[in-house]
């Protein structure tokens, strides 16, 4: 894995961005009936889903199971709780994955906002010490390119698929512990 990756111009092996697009409009709705392709694993308290955009492979969201849920202090404690455990395997399992998958690995960010999206969810960024000299310091959101966030290049799809795997195993590896 390394962000050489060069994405493709058409759909062909690109899992976003192939089939209707409704499951990207109801992103949990479509993980309860299994419509959803990014999801990765069903946690306690919501679903492992690996993101849209790969351009810190390994990125992946933790979104919660319920859609009425806006933000982390609706949950009950005993929820929240679960919630936060959920957060914290997958962020160990993302650090896991691309640890062994990257040497220039550094750490993971993690980040609940809620500012776009109207549903829980948790940010799971693996940072790298390939990234810009300029970015390493730097939240992901400053990334100002629009072929980081929109562009074919770094769109999920196929070529991501061993990195799918290796988060979905430390995942499975964590749930034993």
């Amino acid at each position: 894995m390394t962000n050489g990756d060069n994405g493709n111009n058409d759909n062909n092996g690109n899992r976003s961005a192939s089939g209707p697009a409704d499951w990207r409009g109801d992103r949990i709705g479509s993980a309860h009936r299994g419509e959803n392709p990014t999801v990765l694993r069903r946690l306690d308290q919501g679903f492992a889903v690996i993101g849209d955009r790969q351009f810190l492979p390994g990125y992946t969201v933790l979104l919660t199971d319920d859609p009425s849920v806006t933000r982390l202090s609706d949950l009950p404690r005993a929820r929240r709780t679960a919630y936060l455990a959920d957060m914290d395997r997958l962020a160990e399992a993302v650090e896991r994955a691309c640890r062994r998958l990257d040497p220039a690995f550094r750490r993971v960010n993690i980040e609940i906002l809620g500012n776009t999206d109207p549903y829980l969810h948790a940010h799971i960024w693996p940072r790298y010490a390939w990234e810009p000299a300029d970015m390493l310091r730097m939240p992901v959101w400053l990334y100002r390119q629009e072929e980081y966030w929109r562009g074919s290049r770094y769109q999920l799809a196929d070529r991501h698929d061993a990195l799918r795997v290796a988060i979905g195993e430390e995942l499975d590896r964590l749930a034993e512990n």
